[in-house]
């Protein structure tokens, strides 16, 4: 409930084929939904060719929509809402219709009316969409305004909703909920450990940093291990795995404990959810995957503030590399 005030012309694309005329072609519909935008035909006809371009629908411009798939529905929708120059361009979930590469089109034709300096307001649960598309974020609930603020300020604060679980330290996982797979073993604990094996909740950038794993394996099986470092937005960013250390397990039975150590994840300061898991050795099962049963911070090394500048909209992993100047 509430008032809205609005100055300026409004697209929206809620639903697919929103103000479409099921019985009209595509052409009258480009026209139809141009004068419910409030445009006059010259400046429809000035912007029809980049339209139907950007649909890729130019062979069937001039067949009834109703005999459009879902896919070719929601690309002239879309095709026509953002070139109409609306100054404020709504968009619900629709961009989930359609293949991958027309996705990506519409998200970098709503990244430049962004930049054109007018407003797009897109609803979506896809966290790495918005974080890519969005400055500002709002999170509602049941109809409320829960919190505005920056994009990865309130992505943070509702995937953490979800997660409240996570502890950041060791973790027992006897009853974790949160875990698929064949559950042929179970992995029962984990903890992060720093260098000396104490228990941590946070590293140094480029410090070393161990995982173990304690599981129980009711039947004797061979297995390969591993931990799935996401970022906050769920974004798998790292997977060690036992397998790329050429460990070989043998049949393990009983309760086991395997560690791993690693000299620098070089992830950028931040805060990261991992997820342990075991898999058979040929790594085609999934045994016993626990979803972000645990939370790990990674701070700057004092002192060295002047020398790293990692802003995380730049990347999230370092990798070391070797320049020279060819003369």
């Amino acid at each position: 409930s509430g008032k809205i005030k609005v100055k300026g012309r409004v697209a929206s694309l809620l639903e697919v084929g929103t103000g479409f005329h099921s019985d009209l072609t595509g052409r009258e519909n480009i026209y139809l939904n141009g004068a419910i935008f409030g445009m006059s035909r010259k400046e429809i006809d000035r912007k029809f060719d980049e339209i139907v371009d950007f649909s890729e629908v130019e062979k069937f411009i001039d067949t009834p929509v109703k005999r459009y798939s879902s896919g070719m529905f929601v690309r002239l929708a879309f095709a026509v809402a953002a070139h109409l120059d609306p100054e404020i361009l709504v968009v619900d979930e629709v961009l989930a219709v359609g293949d991958a590469e027309f996705q990506k089109k519409c998200l970098g034709k709503m990244g430049d009316v962004a930049k054109e300096g007018r407003t797009v307001l897109f609803v979506s649960h896809n966290m790495t969409t918005v974080q890519n598309l969005c400055t500002r974020g709002i999170l509602l609930e049941s109809g409320k305004l829960t919190l505005t603020g920056s994009v990865q300020t309130v992505i943070e604060y509702y995937l953490s909703r979800a997660h409240q679980a996570a502890k950041a330290e060791g973790t027992n996982l006897e009853n974790w909920s949160d875990r698929a797979g064949s559950g042929r073993a179970k992995i029962i604990r984990f903890d992060i450990l720093d260098r000396k094996g104490n228990p941590i909740h946070e590293i140094a950038f480029n410090d070393i940093v161990r995982f173990r794993i304690t599981c129980n394996f009711p039947d004797a099986i061979e297995a390969a291990f591993g931990v799935l470092i996401h970022s906050l937005a769920e974004v798998p960013l790292i997977d060690l795995r036992s397998s790329n250390s050429g460990l070989k397990t043998g049949k393990l039975s009983g309760q086991v404990v395997i560690e791993t150590e690693v000299d620098a994840l070089n992830l950028y300061p931040g805060e990261y959810y991992l997820s342990p898991w075991i898999a058979d050795r040929m790594m085609k099962e999934d045994i016993d995957f626990v979803h972000y049963c645990a939370k790990l911070a990674v701070t700057m090394p004092i002192g060295q503030t002047h020398i790293l500048k990692l802003d995380p909209t730049w990347g999230k992993v370092v990798v070391d590399s070797r320049w020279n100047i060819k003369r």
